[in-house]
């Protein structure tokens, strides 16, 4: 049994080390010369903890990561509204609480795994063309595998050699991100490492990582990027102001889609993370379902009683799981935090409250947002 993974970011590597743990010849085609410097995603929920728990890789991503035990919401004029504490799922996992830990240092420790347990990964291997047997094309050379997982992100070179539409919608908004080496517990009261700030025109996200705090902003779609970068300090002075601009590291702005493929397999091929589906970050949604969809497909094609069969089933359930629960949850995310309507606004504050006064509400609460709710679809 010989896999290609395509692509070498989080989910790519995922999905290779889990297929070499269950003693799989795996090869990793990655187009770039190196493992990507990006650092968009930061969040790993409990599932995703306990799956790189069975990679062997837990302990290094606890070590370089920060552990967020709660979450909150804040709205922009009353602040604080609500703090839901993850210990509540200590009954339900072994990992109860969030790791922010930015892709860019999760691939590193899963990338020394792989070569560790004699893994071959290649960079500067772009794909031109792949074919549903499992031929994969490269501008240096005709690798042939059993299967081919295609990770290669959001312009999949995968998914279009296969003609698969990528059907969904743009927001309106690009989303800017700041990161600063500002204390922000210093200049708000009841701060957790993850908060999302309900407004309706400047809503936002403040988490933490291990480096840095972000700030995750909405930004005008039709705007110049200097433009937005020039009133920037004057946004984040809005949210807390220190008397001074606020210390920034670096920023980023980009847009942000809903799409899903049509379909997550075309013969020997299979698309999992942002070639199959991408979404926007709130909730921290993306790149987890990315690692759900590695392992399903590792379990599914080392599974010795498996067939072609239980595999196209596995990335027909990881498709059902994309449409139903991700798409689903991280558009209501948006919806919720720049809702308009003052009085569904106050509703949606009003329910947060009454949610994290609840134990039995914050825990159910808890378990769909965690992701732990969407597993057994994963299975």
């Amino acid at each position: 049994m010989k896999v290609i993974v395509v692509g070498a970011g989080p989910v790519g590597l995922a999905a290779a080390l889990a297929l070499l743990r269950r003693g799989v010849d795996v090869l990793v085609l990655e187009a770039g010369e190196s493992l990507a410097a990006e650092s968009r995603a930061s969040t790993l929920h409990p599932p995703t903890l306990e799956i790189l728990d069975e990679l062997g890789v837990i302990e290094d991503v606890l070590r370089r990561g920060l552990r967020a035990p709660t979450f909150a919401y804040r709205d922009r004029a009353e602040g604080h509204v609500a703090t839901l504490d993850l210990g509540l799922l200590a009954g339900d996992t072994r990992y109860p609480f969030r790791v922010q830990l930015e892709q860019s240092k999760l691939t590193p420790i899963l990338l020394g795994a792989i070569l560790q347990a004699g893994g071959d990964v290649r960079f500067g291997r772009p794909v031109t063309a792949v074919e549903t047997t499992g031929t994969v094309h490269t501008g240096t050379g005709t690798h042939h595998a059993d299967w081919v997982v295609a990770a290669d992100g959001a312009h999949s070179a995968v998914r279009r050699s296969l003609g698969l539409p990528f059907e969904g919608m743009t927001y309106a908004e690009r989303f800017l991100v700041a990161s600063t080496d500002e204390d922000l517990t210093e200049m708000l009261p009841d701060l957790a490492a993850v908060n999302y700030v309900f407004d309706p025109v400047d809503w936002s996200v403040l988490l933490r990582t291990p480096d840095h705090w972000r700030v995750l902003l909405p930004t005008p779609g039709d705007t110049e990027d200097d433009a937005e970068l020039s009133r920037m300090d004057g946004r984040l002075r809005s949210i807390a102001d220190p008397g001074r601009p606020w210390r920034i590291a670096h920023t980023t702005i980009y847009r942000v889609h809903q799409r899903v493929a049509a379909d997550f397999r075309a013969g020997r091929v299979l698309l999992a993370g942002d070639a199959a589906h991408v979404n926007n970050p709130l909730g921290g949604l993306g790149m987890n379902s990315g690692i759900h969809d590695a392992m399903a497909y590792a379990r599914a094609i080392a599974d010795p009683g498996a067939c072609g069969d239980d595999v196209f089933a596995a990335a027909d359930r990881r498709r059902k799981t994309a449409l139903d629960y991700v798409q689903t949850v991280s558009h209501q995310n948006y919806q919720r935090l720049s809702a308009a309507d003052p009085g569904q606004r106050r509703a949606y504050l009003d329910e947060w409250r009454a949610v994290a006064a609840d134990p039995v509400r914050a825990r159910a609460s808890l378990l769909r947002s965690s992701m732990l709710a969407s597993m057994p679809a994963a299975s």
